[in-house]
């Protein structure tokens, strides 16, 4: 009876020790948490300096001297950061607060709620049945795909709203896509610019893995790049142009129509991609870049066209568009031939 009751009781004082030592372990943990609650809403520091909005979950930090934790979306950005914390944070602040001003204004001042909402009313538009169908230009297919989630939503101060949302594709579902959707605001709506593939599936074995889609889409550069305050225009700020002038004059099936400067025709064409460098032509002050675009119905039946952006009063607008090269088929194969080249002209490509 002696041996029973001694068992339980060391059983007993066994229990209540580990409970003892989970509770000991735990507790500065719950501590450590408390203690990453990122400064400006766990938004990354460096986003918002560059005129960002980019939540993150607060793994990539930083504690300055005062004890205040500062969150990034990568170690990268952090790293820009550390370079002027004083002026990044000074840069951040002045950021949230022309933000607070425009909502003390009663004008409408978009959030990541906003912008996730508008994505499912976009996908529940353009589903059928109970597969989103998505037209990949480059591909020239239908993707019929299933929603999985919203990754990452990115705010750019003067340029939109960028959510970067997660797909699997619906009779595979291995196979996954990391799709863009850019939103800009217009008055209290958010109108929807374009779509495009970020990533798409390559096959491993008897699975899949996401690569990055080339060209890299222009609005991922400034993440990649943290510039900060410059001189100039950058590539982005020029491909940004570019495209917008592409989705502004799209008709309902998603082509623009360019007028051929050597034959006068009217040429209707589908937007493929944006290819870097961009490059700035000296002494004019012009920056220019190439783009593909196909011709409706064509597998293969390519236009190179150079779209040439003005930069005046600080705002860059694309003032024309030249036919670089055309299609021509020989053998029954296309290629694509020089309408002109760039060969004695003085330029400089824009980083």
């Amino acid at each position: 009876m002696i041996d029973i009751t001694l068992k339980r009781l060391i059983s007993h004082l066994t229990l209540s020790a580990f409970l003892v030592a989970a509770l000991a372990l735990s507790a500065p943990a719950a501590t450590h948490a408390m203690e990453d609650d990122g400064e400006f809403d766990d938004s990354c520091a460096m986003g918002l300096a560059d005129g960002q909005m980019v939540k993150t979950d607060c793994s990539v930090n930083w504690t300055s001297e005062d004890g205040k934790v500062y969150c990034f979306s990568s170690e990268k950005s952090k790293a820009a950061f550390l370079k002027d914390p004083e002026g990044n944070i000074a840069a951040a602040k002045k950021f949230l607060a022309a933000k607070e001003a425009k909502a003390a204004s009663g004008a409408k001042v978009f959030e990541v709620e906003d912008v996730n909402a508008r994505v499912m009313e976009v996908i529940d538009e353009r589903s059928s049945g109970d597969a989103f169908v998505f037209r990949d230009p480059k591909l020239d297919k239908d993707l019929k795909l299933k929603f999985d989630k919203i990754k990452i939503v990115r705010g750019m101060e003067g340029y939109g709203w960028f959510a970067n949302v997660i797909f699997s594709d619906k009779e595979e579902t291995k196979k996954q896509y990391a799709i863009d959707f850019w939103f800009k605001p217009e008055g209290d709506q958010l109108t929807l610019k374009d779509i495009r593939v970020q990533k798409g599936p390559k096959r491993d074995g008897d699975g899949y893995f996401m690569i990055t889609r080339l060209p890299v889409a222009w609005w991922w550069l400034p993440v990649q790049e943290h510039p900060g305050s410059i001189e100039g225009a950058r590539a982005w700020h020029v491909m940004s142009a570019i495209h917008e002038f592409i989705t502004d004059n799209k008709d309902d099936d998603g082509n623009i129509t360019v007028k051929d400067d050597e034959t006068g025709e009217d040429l209707k064409l589908q937007f493929v991609e944006m290819h870097r460098p961009v490059r700035h032509l000296k002494g004019e002050g012009k920056y220019f870049a190439c783009t593909d675009f196909r011709k409706p119905g064509s597998k293969d039946e390519y236009y190179d066209l150079d779209f040439w952006v003005d930069e005046e009063n600080g705002k860059l607008n694309v003032g024309k568009v030249k036919v670089h090269k055309v299609p021509v088929q020989e053998d029954g194969i296309w290629t694509q031939v020089d309408r002109y080249t760039f060969e004695g002209m003085d330029f400089e490509e824009t980083l």
